[in-house]
């Protein structure tokens, strides 16, 4: 069973993520999704986003180098509150020690 899955430098754009985010809304087998070195921005970000919340099996989300802006990594904020993933990564570090938009909620 497939439980590990990296496509980073694919040139995946917001299409593909807000595909990734459908299968991840009903996923009960994937633990860990990494996305890196694509071309998803904050569009592709709010699609994922909206897909953790009802995703519970998900626990790793590499998004580095990709197009999101602080305003797109804000989107998953609120989301990780609740949600299993225990990593995330959105630029070169893990986000609690780069972006200052979700310090706030931690």
């Amino acid at each position: 069973t497939l439980t590990k899955l990296y496509l980073g430098a694919n040139q995946i754009s917001d299409n593909g993520a807000q595909l990734f985010a459908e299968v991840l809304k009903t996923n009960k087998v994937i633990t860990v999704l990494g996305l890196n070195v694509n071309q998803i921005t904050d569009n592709g970000a709010q699609k994922l986003a909206d897909a953790l919340k009802t995703n519970q099996t998900l626990t790793e989300l590499y998004l580095g180098a990709n197009q999101i802006s602080d305003d797109g990594a804000q989107l998953f904020a609120e989301v990780l509150k609740t949600n299993k993933v225990n990593y995330f990564r959105i630029r070169s570090l893990p986000f609690y020690f780069h972006s200052d938009c979700l310090v706030k909620f931690y």
